[in-house]
This record gives C-alpha cells, structure tokens and sequence, in this order.
C-alpha cells in the first residue's frame, strides 16, 4: 500500500472540528431545508470541547498569558479537560485539573494519560471549608 495516497495528518491537532457531517433525510423531508447534523464525537477527543481547548489555548498563547512549557490549570468535570490535555500534550504545556470525586474513575485515568495531574477534591466537606 502506497501511503502517500492516504489523507494522513501530521499532528492530531489537524484533526479538530475535521468532523463529518450527516444529512437527515428523513428528519427534512417535510421541510424546506434540509437537516444536516455534525459529528462531533469523531473529534480526538470524543466531544466538541475539543474546539474550545484549542481556541482557548491559541489565545492564551496570542495574549502572552501562556509561555512555552507553562501550566494550564482548569477546573473540569471532563470533556473540556480531555480537549486542553490532547492539545497540552501536543504543544509542550503541562496540565493540573481539578475535578470532584464525583467524576469517574475512567475519565480521571484518561486525563492522566495524557499527562495531566489530577487532583480530586472531595464533595463531602461542611461549607465553611476552604
């Protein structure tokens, strides 16, 4: 097989918003447009939080708020987290995350696969608790 006819990325980053798009047919038919939907589960990170990481990233970046090597540190309960480790990972940056013990173990162990601390914070503390 000849790779060079293949439509390969370089980076998974490429591969964000790339998502394929569906048209409803029988959702439209009695309508005078058409229903078309967007896959967006089929971007690397499993969810449309993934473009958000990356616009939020490319700003900071443009800002100066985030410097070559730096820290991204963000409060998740998942998605969101998913999206801004892939993109971390594939530019350098480390990532803390700081999710509730209510979130899953799965997604918890996921995020560290990229690389990414996790601290999980317990819900069960009194109010007055910092």
């Amino acid at each position: 097989m000849d790779l060079t006819d293949l439509d390969i990325a370089d980076s998974v980053l490429e591969l964000i918003g790339k998502t394929p798009m569906v048209r409803l047919s029988h959702l439209g038919a009695d309508l005078a447009c058409p229903v078309v939907i967007k896959l967006e589960t089929t971007n690397p990170g499993g969810s449309i939080k993934d473009r958000p990481a990356v616009a939020m990233i490319d700003a900071a970046e443009k800002a100066g708020l985030l410097a070559p090597g730096g820290t991204i540190i963000e409060p998740t309960s998942g998605n969101t987290g998913v999206g801004l480790a892939i993109v971390a990972a594939q530019r350098g940056y480390k990532c803390v995350f700081v999710m509730t013990d209510k979130v899953s173990t799965e997604k918890v162990s996921l995020l560290r696969a990229y690389g990414a601390e996790v601290v999980v914070c317990s819900v069960a503390v009194p109010p007055e608790d910092p």
